[in-house]
Parts: structure tokens; C-alpha cells; sequence
């Protein structure tokens, strides 16, 4: 028989599964913090296509970006949260959904793993280079590509002109948070040998470490080893941080 305190400790225990499995459902996030090193890491999953403005077919797997920025938003308000790792099979989606969550991970003052499952195509690319070090599995394949525009498509200057901004700014992005050059970036854009249907390059795992978009080639263990050892040594710096700053503080003020 369970006494009191032990129901108890069932029951929150209980709570909390419930309460992951619910994350799970309806936005694939869940808290890792089993591990032997007692980290608290934020689990993020961008799967499918990124919905922006537009909603997508109901039968389409989506992640939605008004579900993404609070979360985010609230893993770099949460002090207790050591890092987070992003997984990613997205097919891309809506530009400004997918470059909004891309600036939000990268402006996060935690450690960031990302790792490239299936595939990480068109805006998937930027999510995945937001983070501080990324990782790919062999399988994986990312397509880069032009910008699309769906629906009414007015062809004037004007339009191209805005288009070619509009990539501009992702292979801006890509290039400050990888170590490919944008020059690259637009070359890999404009292929014509390797898509049947389509302008743009499809690189497979190794290729996206070759050509400096991915960090390393690895996967769910080497992407959380590498979160630990961040996390490990963020702790480092901001305990030298505070020492510091203390004994600064213990200095008396020189009269003047």
C-alpha cells in the first residue's frame, strides 16, 4: 500500500506525463531531462510544412509558427532550461513563418543543437543553420532552391525585383550562420542539371557538411552530446562570469 506522500508523488509524476504526452500531440515538444547530467533540454520539433498567414490542408502535417515563436519565447525567459535541439523534416513552407523562427533560435542565449532528419528543404535550410551547431544524418537530403510564389503572380519589374529581395535576405541569413558564402549559395540556387522540375541543388548529408551548410554528419546521440558539452561549458562561462563580477564588487571606489 502507498502512503500518502507516495500517492502524492504518483499522482504529479502521473501529471507530468500526461502534460508531455499532450506537448507531444499537439506540437511534438517535450522536456529532456533524464539524462545523468540532470541538463533540462527543451525538445523542438519542425516536421512537415511550415504554416504561415495561410493555413494548409487539413490532411497536410504542419508546424505552425504561432505555436513556435511563444514556446521559443518562453525557453529564453525560463532560467531553469539548459539548451534546446531542434529536429527537423520539413519539406519548407511559408518564407517569412520559416524566417521568423530562424532569427528567433539564432537570438537565443542558451546553446542550440539542430539535427537534419529526412530531410531539411527550401526555408527548412536557414531553421537548421539558425542554430549554434548543427548536424545532418547520412540519409538526410536538403534542397536549396529560388523563392516561389503561389497563386496570382503579376509579372513586372516591380515583382522581380521584390522576389530577388526576398531571397536575398535567406541567403544572408544562411551565409552569417554557416560557412557557406552567399556567392555559393546562389550558385547552388540556380543549378539546372540536377532537379528534373525545378532550378536548385539537392545535397545529401555529406554533401551539406562538404559544402559548409551543416556542421558534422551525425545523429540523435552525437547531436545531444554535443548540447551536453555546450551546455557544460555555457555553465563554465557564466560561473566565471558571476566570480568576476563579485569581485569586482568587492572593490571599494577609489576617492577622487
Amino acid at each position: 500500500m502507498y502512503n500518502d506522500n507516495e500517492k502524492e508523488e504518483k499522482k504529479q509524476q502521473l501529471d507530468r506525463e500526461n502534460v508531455q504526452n499532450d506537448q507531444i500531440r499537439e506540437m511534438g515538444q517535450v522536456v529532456l531531462d533524464g539524462n545523468p547530467r540532470k541538463h533540462r533540454v527543451e525538445l523542438l520539433t519542425i516536421i512537415g510544412e511550415v504554416e504561415g498567414h495561410e493555413s494548409a490542408p487539413s490532411q497536410s502535417k504542419t508546424t505552425k509558427y504561432e505555436h513556435v515563436l511563444p514556446k521559443l519565447a518562453m525557453i529564453e525567459d525560463d532560467e531553469s532550461v539548459d539548451g534546446l535541439l531542434i529536429l527537423l523534416n520539413t519539406v519548407g513552407g511559408d518564407v517569412e513563418a520559416g524566417l521568423a523562427i530562424a532569427e528567433m533560435i539564432a537570438s537565443l542565449s542558451i546553446p542550440t543543437v539542430s539535427l537534419v532528419l529526412g530531410g531539411g528543404h527550401s526555408i527548412g535550410v536557414p531553421m537548421a543553420v539558425s542554430a549554434d551547431y548543427s548536424f545532418v544524418v547520412p540519409s538526410a537530403t536538403m534542397v536549396i532552391h529560388p523563392v516561389r510564389s503561389s497563386g496570382m503572380f503579376i509579372g513586372v519589374a516591380q515583382t522581380y525585383r521584390n522576389m530577388e529581395k526576398i531571397q536575398d535576405r535567406i541567403t544572408a541569413f544562411i551565409s552569417s550562420h554557416s560557412k557557406t558564402s552567399q556567392k555559393r549559395l546562389e550558385e547552388l540556387m540556380l543549378d539546372t542539371t540536377q532537379l528534373v522540375k525545378d532550378v536548385g541543388t539537392m545535397l545529401e548529408g555529406s554533401e551539406a557538411v562538404r559544402e559548409g551548410l551543416i556542421d558534422e554528419v551525425g545523429g540523435i546521440r552525437e547531436a545531444l552530446t554535443k548540447l551536453y558539452e555546450m551546455i557544460e561549458d555555457y555553465h563554465q562561462m557564466k560561473d566565471l562570469k558571476k566570480t568576476f563580477s563579485d569581485k569586482t564588487a568587492e572593490i571599494p571606489a577609489r576617492n577622487l
